[in-house]
This record gives C-alpha cells, structure tokens and sequence, in this order.
C-alpha cells in the first residue's frame, strides 16, 4: 500500500448528503403536526354534534322536524334545540314554581332505592363539574409521593377545616392537595400535606395540568428575566464574537 493510499484511508470521511427521502419524511412529519391536532378537533365536533343530534331529533315530532322546511337532515339542528331546551328548563328552574316542581320530583325519587342512589350520584358529579362557584385550584406545587425522596405535582384546593384541621400541628396546619394521575388528571387522591412539605410551583395550574396530561413531554416555556437575552440572539452575538 503507497503512502498516498494511506492517507486517503486515514482522511475523515465526507459527510452524506441526506436524500430527497430524508426530506420528504420531515415535511410530512411537520404537515401531520398541524394538521392532527385541527383534524383530531374537527372530527370530535362533527362527531359529537352528530350524537346529539341523534338523541335529540327523535323525540321532536315529525312535523317539526327540520327536514320538513328545509329539505335536508342539517347536522347541528338536534344541538341547537337541545341548548334553547336547557337554557328554558334552567330559567324555570329558577323561579319559584320550578324550585317547588324539582323539590317534588327529587322526593319522589328518594324513595326509589337504586334510583335514588344513581341520580344523588350523578347530581354531585354535574354540580361539581358545572359549579359556578367561584372555588377552583389554587396553585400547583410540589409533594414527597409515594415515597420520600420522590416528587410529584398536586394542585392546591385549601387549607383543611373542622375536626382535620384540629389534628394538625398549630404551627404547621394541613392543606389538602389534589394529586391527578397521568394521563387521565379526572382521577387522583385527596391528600392533607403539612404546609412545610409543600413546594410552591411557578406555573399556572393550567400549564401543570398539560404536564400531567402529557406524562411529561409539554413542558411550559420558562419566563426569561428581566433584561435577559433571548437564547438565538446570544448564540449570534458569540458567533459573531468569534468571527
């Protein structure tokens, strides 16, 4: 082998070109990140306004139905009626006969056994779920969970009262947390956290929930500091720097 043989060997190799492949791929992976997201909302709305429009159109008699003026079935119509039907039953509901009709209603459910026990349920989820109270998380923090050394992102509900409270310590009372599971934050564990042990979070409640959602992978944008640079600004200033 001649020395120049030898140093061809040696000499590093020149980098590949990446091929028309390589960016068709990365162009559809991009298309896919815009469009699933709209995609995945459009076909959730058009699904949903289709079963309620399937629950809701069979119960208005045939001579209103929409068909019969317009000429075609128009997805959308069931959920109209449903929200103008809503809205009526909430303002009677709100008046004095209609508070009397419900109290009438809901005693004679009482004394139905399976079925009191299904709609007391049921009733308690719809109230906390569609409250308009003003009671909501109050910030995101940090606990010890499930075991110490470990950490795991809660939501603040309030401090805790009556006989809780009274076994706490006076100078370090209980707060109770709400610790969300992932990927489905609905469910989780009420727990009552010594205020020592928690660890106030930055983030909104809002931005730890994607967290969890995510199991991880959507981290919110950090707040850059007062007077701090952006970071493609000072990876050009120490480019140029070094020119």
């Amino acid at each position: 082998m001649t020395e120049h043989d030898d140093e061809v060997s040696q000499s590093p190799r020149a980098p590949r070109r990446r091929g028309l492949f390589h960016g068709v791929r990365a162009s559809f992976l991009t298309g896919l990140v815009v469009i699933a997201p709209i995609g995945l909302t459009v076909w959730l709305i058009w699904t949903v306004t289709g079963w309620i429009d399937g629950w809701v159109l069979p119960l208005v008699p045939e001579r209103w139905q929409p068909e019969q003026y317009i000429g075609i079935n128009l997805r959308g119509v069931g959920v109209i009626i449903f929200l103008i039907f809503t809205a009526i039953v909430g303002w009677l509901a709100k008046g004095l006969i209609g508070r009397s009709l419900l109290r009438w209603g809901e005693h004679i459910v009482d004394r139905m056994p399976i079925v009191r026990t299904v709609y007391n349920g049921l009733k308690q989820i719809a109230e906390t779920v569609l409250s308009q109270s003003e009671a909501k998380f109050d910030r995101a923090c940090l606990i010890e969970y499930p075991r110490p050394g470990l950490k795991a992102i809660a939501f603040v509900s309030s401090t805790a009262k009556g006989e809780i409270a009274r076994r706490a310590e006076p100078d370090d009372p209980l707060i109770s947390v709400f610790l969300p599971t992932t990927p489905n934050p609905t469910s989780g564990f009420l727990l009552f956290v010594p205020r020592s042990q928690l660890t106030y979070l930055d983030m909104s409640v809002e931005d730890a929930a994607k967290l969890i959602i995510s199991a991880g992978l959507v981290y919110p944008s950090p707040k850059a500091a007062p007077g701090a640079r952006p970071a493609q600004e000072n990876i050009a200033t120490r480019s140029t720097e070094a020119r």
